[in-house]
């Protein structure tokens, strides 16, 4: 844990953001009394879906390509 005054955290605050590491933390104050703490935020993944998830619920209704037959004009 680390404590800055204010005018300093100001003056530093882009370096104070990246210089936190995961469980840092960093305390300001104003005139020696703790005013704000600064902490590293958490930022959860997105998870993969497993595959398979879907399975039953697509239903392919035709192996041929008559169905495009409408969209001719908007394909190269």
């Amino acid at each position: 844990m680390l404590t800055i005054g204010i005018e300093e955290a100001q003056f530093n605050l882009r370096e104070l953001i990246a210089s936190l590491g995961p469980n840092d933390e960093v305390i300001i104050t104003d005139h020696d009394r703790p005013v704000a703490r600064l902490v590293h935020e958490q930022v959860a993944g997105v998870a993969r879906p497993k595959p398979g998830l879907c399975e039953g619920m697509v239903t392919i209704v035709s192996d041929d390509e008559e169905h495009l037959n409408g969209f001719r004009g908007c394909m190269p």
